[in-house]
Formats: C-alpha cells, sequence, structure tokens
C-alpha cells in the first residue's frame, strides 16, 4: 500500500526531517563506490546525492534520467543497517519524483526486476528544501544491507520531462560492519552440541523394550 501525504488531515502522515536531524547519518555507512543508478543522465552522479544532512541544500549536484523518467538506484551498505526515515529533495516543478518504491536486500537489480512486489511505496510531495520525512516500516527494514529505490515517474507524467533528484537522506542506525557479520555467520555455522543432547539411558531402553 502506498504511504500518502496528506497534510490537510489532522494527523498528518509524514514527520519533520528537522527532528533528530542528527540521526541523519546514514550516509556514511553507504559503499559510495559501488553505488549505481541505472538511467541517470551523467555516468556516477548518484554518489553525489549521499551526503551530510547540513550540505542536503546544496545544488551542485543532482541526478538527472536520461532517456525517460525512470530512474533505479543500487545502495550497497558497509553492514546492516536499519532505516527508520527517508527523505528526497528535487525541484519545486514538474521534474520532482511522484512515487518511489522501495526494495531490501535485493543487489543489482535491472529495471526488468521492478515490477516484483516492493517492501514499500511511498507517494511523495514537491520538497526542494527536505522538511518531509517518510517513516519506514520498522518490520521491513530493521535488517538491511542492500537497498534498492525505483522512480517510476516524475510529476509531469512525461518522457521528454527528465526527473531530477538533489538529495537523499536516510535516517537510521548502523548495526553492524561486514566483518562483524562474518564472524557471527562462522559461528552460528559451528555445531554446538549443547543443541543436539540426546538422553543415551531413555534411548537405549527404548529401544531394548
Amino acid at each position: 500500500m502506498a504511504f500518502r501525504h496528506n497534510c490537510n488531515k489532522e494527523n498528518c502522515d509524514h514527520q519533520s526531517a528537522n527532528d533528530q536531524s542528527e540521526e541523519w547519518n546514514l550516509f556514511c555507512k553507504i559503499d559510495l563506490e559501488n553505488v549505481q543508478c541505472l538511467n541517470e543522465e551523467t555516468d556516477g552522479s548518484c554518489k553525489k546525492i549521499f551526503r551530510s544532512w547540513e550540505d542536503r541544500l546544496i545544488r551542485e549536484h543532482c541526478v538527472k534520467s536520461d532517456v525517460d523518467q525512470e530512474l533505479l538506484f543500487n545502495i550497497p551498505f558497509a553492514g546492516t543497517v536499519k532505516i527508520k526515515s527517508i527523505v528526497l529533495i528535487g525541484e519545486n516543478n514538474e521534474s520532482h519524483p511522484l512515487n518511489m518504491k522501495l526494495f531490501k536486500n535485493k543487489p543489482f537489480m535491472t529495471f526488468d526486476d521492478v515490477g516484483t512486489e516492493c517492501d514499500q511505496e511511498i507517494e511523495l510531495v514537491k520538497d526542494p528544501e527536505g522538511i518531509v520525512a517518510y517513516p519506514l516500516k520498522m518490520v521491513k527494514f530493521s535488517s538491511v544491507s542492500h537497498l534498492s529505490i525505483y522512480i517510476p515517474r516524475n510529476y509531469a507524467n512525461d518522457d521528454d520531462v527528465q526527473t531530477t533528484i538533489y538529495y537523499i537522506g536516510l535516517k537510521g542506525e548502523f548495526l553492524a560492519g561486514l566483518r562483524q557479520q562474518v564472524v557471527i555467520t562462522s559461528y552460528e555455522a559451528k555445531p554446538n552440541p549443547a543443541d543436539h543432547k540426546t538422553n543415551i539411558t531413555e534411548s537405549f531402553f527404548q529401544n531394548v523394550s
């Protein structure tokens, strides 16, 4: 079900991105060297929109779509993270993304994969200043090593209008680095005799009887 922004309602669905801004720190846990964006006009431009909260309003760098309005980000992390909220800054015009679909732990997604069920879909408002934070489903995004963001269309809904994004911010927690994950996985893979105890005496008498 899509997340909707309803400022006219008494209980608005979005949060203020200014709340606890110090938690918008997951950009430093992104493996930027391996971030990619399919259908970006300029190769590598996607790596520059993930930056510190303090630099979110810089307009020097952006991602623009190329042949149509779609964009697909593949974002690996340097470990496991819990993602609580997301902010997206675009232009205050028709080039702003209309909605986005989020997929967790599906590396190397292509446009052939975006038809599968996403983990969350969010309808976006035009937000040129990064003041709208969209909360994510905690059950879905409590253990994420890779995040894919699919932008299917912009407000123009016209392939002749390039989709433009200046900043994507992620709020959350860093849980474990890759090396720590490997150690934990290795430990759990070793058999523990205590987990497989049997009552030898009981087994003996059952067999005799």
